[in-house]
């Protein structure tokens, strides 16, 4: 049996296969969010559906060359591919194209592509190599620093950009990390970060830093046995007090004004159903307005007025929501989950810790832009620009989550040929 044949034979079509169900999903959306009585040929190169499609075409032309390259190509040149996206987003800065307020486009041409999307899958490649070089542990500084230098490098860059959205996708590699034996202590810590971000936009600062205080006052009266890690204690109000006290710069100098307003939108300390929460009452109106079974395709009021902003784009689960209604949204979730349990089974039988650290990668990365997503149009999360993988319209978003799922689906089929 020949290398080629020996390829299909291994590849795992029930991962292809769920990938086509979700590009067949997206292109059928993008389709109903922009149609009118008025349109032209499905490959109208004017509209969205028409670009789509020709960005599908592209993307499975890429998952074919992928898997025709040996699989060892990926990790004999991952931090070659990483450096060039690197260099690639630090010309952006400079060179880019300004869209919606982000830096962060290529033009070419007519088109323009998005170079943070290609950073994810270079990150993911550049961290399981040194992951997996050497006998890695993620309890010395040394490694740990260097891990998060390999993640965070990027994510600095992009947010230059003023594309916050996609430098917080960055942050699902701790959960990498935290699966090859980073300590649960980080992610207790990120935990609070977050809840202290929250409550310190809810209530005065000064009353949040007084109650850490008074707790950790009561714990060292309380148990005698910490009193001797009183320096520690002393160190964590010190460090509670400065990340408190700096999310009040964070909010105002870091985050553009239509994201603070979005934010402060979430957490009920505005109302503005026609200014920044526009977008989300909308998209919960017509999520809602689908029932159970939707209002049939092409029949959404709320897609075809165009009441929901960027409704092929970052919204597109709206027109699912309310043409295809419960049960269709709840199908698209299922398509989703099977992806996501087939990657984490994929990962877990890799015979190279390489590609086992890759897979839980593109796993990660994956469900958190799914569930971020969903979370936006449904009011559970900030608006941040994250698009639903595979589904959303956009050829940069669609050719990276191609090149990242198949880069993988690579080096599951030639396992045993990798050394």
């Amino acid at each position: 049996m020949n290398k080629r044949s020996s390829i299909v034979s291994n590849l795992d079509w029930i991962s292809v296969l769920l990938y086509l169900i979700l590009v067949s999903i997206g292109w059928i959306n993008i389709y109903a969010a922009v149609y009118n009585d008025a349109h032209q040929s499905i490959f109208d190169l004017s509209q969205n559906y028409g670009k789509q499609l020709m960005w599908i075409g592209v993307s499975i032309l890429i998952a074919i060359i992928i898997l025709i390259i040996d699989s060892n190509f990926f990790r004999l040149f991952a931090y070659p591919i990483y450096a060039f996206m690197l260099l690639v987003l630090i010309s952006v800065i400079f060179l880019g194209k300004e869209v919606n307020g982000a830096k962060a486009w290529i033009q070419i041409g007519s088109f323009s592509l998005q170079a943070s999307e290609f950073g994810k899958f270079a990150t993911a490649l550049a961290l399981s190599k040194f992951l997996s070089s050497g006998k890695r542990n993620l309890s010395t500084l040394k490694d740990l620093f260097q891990s998060f230098l390999i993640i965070f490098l990027p994510a600095v860059i992009i947010l230059l950009q003023k594309d916050t959205g996609s430098a917080m996708v960055y942050s699902v590699f701790i959960l990498t990390l935290y699966r090859e034996g980073l300590s649960g202590n980080w992610l207790i810590i990120a935990f609070f970060a977050a809840l202290f971000f929250i409550l310190a936009l809810l209530i005065n600062t000064l009353y949040i830093i007084a109650t850490i205080i008074l707790i950790i006052a009561l714990i060292y009266w309380r148990w005698k046995a910490v009193r001797r890690y009183k320096m520690i204690l002393l160190a964590i109000i010190i460090a509670s007090s400065a990340y408190i006290t700096s999310v009040d710069f964070a909010v105002n100098h870091i985050l553009e004004p239509h994201q603070r307003i979005r934010v402060q939108v979430l957490l009920g300390l505005k109302q503005d159903i026609y200014g920044a929460g526009y977008n989300v009452n909308q998209s919960k109106i017509a999520i809602g307005s689908g029932g159970l079974s939707g209002k049939g395709f092409l029949n959404g009021t709320q897609t075809k007025f165009d009441f929901v902003p960027e409704q092929s784009t970052d919204f597109i689960f709206c027109t699912i929501g309310e043409e295809w209604g419960f049960l269709g949204a709840s199908f698209l979730i299922l398509v989703f989950l099977s992806l996501f349990y087939r990657l984490l089974f994929l990962a877990e039988r890799q015979r190279t810790e390489f590609s086992k650290i890759y897979g839980y990668s593109v796993a990660g990365i994956l469900f958190f832009h799914f569930a971020i997503n969903i979370s936006m149009t449904i009011g559970l999360f900030p608006i941040v620009g994250i698009p639903l993988p595979f589904i959303s319209y956009g050829g940069s978003s669609l050719m990276s989550f191609t090149i990242l799922l198949f880069i993988f689906l690579k080096q599951d089929a030639q396992r045993f040929d990798t050394i």
